[in-house]
């Protein structure tokens, strides 16, 4: 879908960011993307020994400010007998959401093929039960958009066990201010997180003391466990919030997370967040999340001394066919922006 002429510049970055294929350890390009984007904007950065990038003016930075680039996706586990692949998840997508959707297979030589994600046998005239068969792992498979019919035709593509498969965004901006797209968890808080920085502009991240992380392994647990400066006390997290049943959350509000899977975030910090989305009068919605971790908890448990607050745009269908909506987007930057200027 073409750019809209009153598109804003958050989700011009959103639409760029989605269109870059990153599943969890896959993420150079997109990183890469950051990096210029911020690097153009007169802000300086550097990547860790695991490759996460970090962004930042500020020589000893006392904050920082993370999201994650990684997104769900798929490797190779299997070529099976008939060419087609067998394959592993990368993180939890829920294989009900992209049933049939377009995937990219990223080989070693740098070849990309194409092909979809289907049922072991889809075809409802030939099997009645189609509509009724579990979604898993083992009764699915990739079918390749490549002539073959072997395990050995497959092999002379350059395709083999480990090699990445991404699925295609699908990202649509509509006129009601919604954008649908996979993996909003996490692109459409780096998108907020961009926006951020360079609203702010170089010469006033010299004097806030934040360094910006974009951390590269969130969806397997282990983003932020490392390359958190040793002189950073606070960490923000900006990832996606929760809408469904039995939360608070909204499409048109930045979610302020007071819970939840690994336990409860720093309560001071998350009462001057309140505060600030008050002042400001943002929309906002304070909110538990029952099946959810972040990067802040993997810092945690790694045992940085930080004091760690989490918020993010409201989207719909986690894990799935996500949807957010401008007003979610422009009010988490905005939270962020405020928080920033506070110190």
């Amino acid at each position: 879908m073409a750019a809209r002429k009153s598109e804003e510049q958050i989700v011009r970055i959103l639409r760029e960011l989605s269109d870059i294929y990153s599943p969890t350890g896959f993420t150079a390009r997109a990183l890469e993307y950051i990096a210029k984007t911020a690097k153009n904007a007169g802000l300086k950065c550097r990547y860790t020994n695991k490759g996460a990038l970090i962004v930042g003016n500020h020589a000893k930075p006392e904050i920082a400010v993370a999201g994650h680039v990684d997104t769900l996706g798929l490797m190779v586990k299997e070529i099976r007998s008939d060419g087609n692949l067998g394959f592993t998840k990368l993180g939890g997508p829920v294989l009900q959401a992209f049933e049939g959707k377009t995937v990219r297979i990223f080989s070693e030589k740098g070849k990309i093929f194409s092909g979809s994600l289907i049922l072991n046998n889809p075809a409802a005239h030939v099997n009645n039960k189609a509509s009724e068969d579990c979604r898993t792992e083992q009764s699915m498979h990739i079918r390749l958009d490549a002539e073959v019919k072997s395990a050995a035709d497959t092999e002379k593509l350059g395709i083999q066990i480990g090699d990445f498969i991404a699925f295609d965004a699908g990202f649509e901006f509509t006129d009601s201010g919604f954008v649908k797209s996979h993996f909003l968890d996490d692109k459409a808080g780096c998108a907020a997180m961009i926006d951020a920085f360079l609203s702010l502009g170089s010469k006033a991240l010299e004097k806030i003391p934040v360094m910006f992380f974009f951390s590269n392994y969130e969806e397997v647990g282990h983003g932020a466990c490392a390359g958190i400066a040793d002189s950073v006390k606070e960490l923000l997290v900006v990832d996606m919030g929760v809408v469904g049943h039995g939360v608070s959350g909204s499409e048109q509000a930045v979610s302020i997370c007071a819970k939840d899977s690994s336990g409860p975030y720093d309560y001071d910090l998350r009462l001057r967040l309140t505060q600030l989305a008050r002042k400001n009068k943002l929309p906002f919605k304070l909110d538990v999340f029952p099946f959810y971790g972040s990067d802040g908890s993997a810092a945690l448990r790694a045992g940085h001394d930080l004091r760690v607050g989490l918020i993010g745009p409201g989207v719909s269908a986690s894990h799935g066919n996500e949807r957010t909506h401008m007003k979610g987007l422009k009010a988490t930057r905005d939270l962020v922006v405020a928080y920033l200027k506070s110190v």
